[in-house]
């Protein structure tokens, strides 16, 4: 393309001036010597001078820069403090960490100045994905992720029948979908780590524990567990048909609790929407797809799930669905303001006020920041654990991963 511009500016004047039959001679030569066609090179040489490729994007003078370098500095800082979150929520979450990570003095950094922090402020949520962009190729924990991603008639009968599918739409707290992640790597053969997700439909309250497997005693225990968590009571325990959660010691643990059980429709994955999308952005976000089976892997997730469920439910905000709209034939979705799960929590009004307090003061003394390096730390402990535990059962097993490169180019076309 510079090759072009520089053949057809030089060109440009002698080509207006000659007769028709050394413009011809002079179109020839540049098509020759560049490979345009025909339209093409006339158009350059009889337009306005074009300016050198590396002044243009997409046609289009560069702009100077409106945010400085060290307010980039600081965007990817405050971005890795907060867990990674996308613009959007970038921009609603910084009003609840940016006091409270300048009080804590986790900004005290030479790229840190008053300009900076107001050049943050004014980002839009698009401005701010494409900064992050190139940051969050170069960042080990998207490493992480992408490496590990690529290593990877009973009682039910009986009791299934008895349970009836899920219908209602949450309209208060309590309504809680659960499910199970496996950690198993590259294959299901032989015994791994599972972590129960149990979220609230209303509010997005979601804690999580990691147990040895899917008995159900082990499901039990980690219910008991976390029911304790959920700063309401638990009305409508909703999960998938699977064996794991469809047996007699479940339903007798969740009667004696006087908790409603329903299910999903069989092959149905769209009737737990939201706690499958939570195993994605929660669990394999932060537990990425190693194989985990040992006792130290257990109780490294189990403090890891202490410490995202604080961020998550105290300073992460997301968005709920509130409704649809038809626009042109088009449905559309309608979200609320983006707010923590603590805030939807409050606004339920089922807490007292001295409840409320409590939890407020408790979370005055917590700085995000602080959890975030926790997690960062445990992150690093269980890669190193289970990296190389990974790749040994790929070995063992002979597992042929090279087929799914054709998915894997499939996903990532050459440009």
């Amino acid at each position: 393309m510079v090759a072009r511009r520089h053949v057809t500016n030089k060109l440009h004047t002698v080509y207006g001036k000659v007769k028709k039959a050394d413009k011809t001679r002079i179109l020839n030569q540049v098509m020759a010597a560049t490979g345009m066609g025909r339209s093409s090179a006339r158009r350059m040489l009889i337009g306005g001078f074009l300016p050198n490729p590396k002044d243009q994007v997409d046609q289009r003078r560069l702009r100077p820069k409106g945010f400085g370098d060290y307010s980039r500095l600081l965007l990817g800082h405050i971005w890795a403090l907060m867990g990674f979150p996308c613009g959007k929520y970038f921009t609603v979450m910084l009003k609840i960490w940016l006091p409270k990570i300048l009080a804590a003095g986790d900004l005290e950094r030479p790229f840190v100045t008053e300009s900076a922090i107001r050049q943050i402020e004014l980002m839009s949520a698009a401005t701010i994905d494409r900064y992050l962009n190139p940051v969050n190729k170069r960042c080990a924990c998207a490493r992480f992720r992408e490496q590990s991603r690529h290593y990877f008639a009973t009682q039910s009968d009986l009791v299934r029948p008895e349970i009836p599918p899920s219908s209602n739409p949450a309209i208060k707290p309590g309504v809680i979908e659960a499910d199970t992640v496996a950690h198993c790597g590259a294959t299901l053969v032989g015994e791994f780590i599972r972590t129960l997700t149990m979220t609230d439909m209303f509010t997005g309250w979601t804690e999580n524990y990691s147990i040895r497997n899917n008995a159900s005693k082990w499901i039990v225990q980690a219910a008991s567990q976390l029911q304790q968590r959920f700063p309401f009571e638990l009305r409508v325990f909703d999960s998938d048909n699977g064996s794991e959660f469809i047996n007699p010691r479940v339903a007798n643990w969740l009667q004696q609790h006087d908790i409603e059980q329903t299910r999903s429709r069989p092959y149905r994955k769209n009737d737990q929407a939201t706690v499958e999308s939570t195993n994605n952005h929660v669990v394999r976000k932060h537990a990425f797809y190693w194989r985990y089976d040992s006792a130290a892997e257990l109780e490294l997730l189990k403090q890891l799930w202490l410490l995202v469920s604080a961020r998550l439910n105290f300073f992460t905000r997301t968005k709920k669905p509130v409704g649809h709209t038809t626009n042109n034939g088009r449905r559309q979705r309608i979200y609320d303001k983006p707010q923590t799960p603590w805030q939807r929590v409050k606004n339920s009004k089922l807490l007292a006020e001295q409840e409320i307090e409590i939890v407020e003061e408790h979370i005055i003394g917590i700085n995000p920041a602080d959890l975030t390096r926790q997690i960062n730390l445990i992150q690093t402990q269980i890669t190193a654990l289970a990296r190389d535990e990974t790749q040994s059962v790929i070995t063992q097993r002979q597992l042929d991963m090279a087929s799914l490169q054709p998915s894997i180019n499939w996903l990532n076309p050459t440009k």
